[in-house]
């Protein structure tokens, strides 16, 4: 049994102040402010139509994985997470954002990734991932601005 134990925490890897890579250079800094990120990140304007791809996109923001959406010519929708039927009639565009951007803040046990969230806070993180976004601040506003067209 002490075996057992020395040789699982031989191969656990901790991470040591100053071990976190440096943030990419595109990365935008946010502040949430009453649970909402009012600012568009980086000042960018969202482009819904490019929205609707990514969330229907397996390799994009694949919100289709875990939500049911107004998107009737996609025959696979999840049942994981809420639907999004009517979400911009009971969330602002800064809480839509904020939520996107980091989901455990509102909710720590949530499945839902932090698409935009800082990527040196990140763990179990495969080594091509390491240090990045999931997804890029163009395309959490392109997400952002088609998600306030579900009314």
């Amino acid at each position: 049994m002490r075996l057992q134990l020395l040789l699982m925490l031989t191969f656990i890897a901790v991470p040591v102040a100053g071990d976190h890579p440096p943030l990419p250079t595109d990365y935008c800094h946010w502040s949430m402010h009453e649970l909402a990120i009012n600012e568009p990140l980086c000042n960018l304007e969202g482009d819904r139509a490019n929205g609707l791809k990514l969330v229907i996109d397996t390799h994009g923001g694949n919100c289709l994985a875990c939500h049911q959406m107004p998107i009737p010519e996609e025959t696979l929708h999840g049942t994981v997470g809420p639907p999004l039927h009517g979400l911009a009639a009971r969330m602002t565009e800064g809480q839509i954002r904020a939520h996107l951007v980091d989901q455990r803040r509102f909710n720590p046990n949530s499945v839902m990734p932090g698409f935009y969230h800082d990527p040196r806070l990140a763990s179990r993180v495969a080594d091509e991932y390491w240090g990045k976004t999931i997804l890029t601040a163009q395309q959490v506003e392109d997400i952002v601005a088609y998600l306030k067209t579900l009314r």
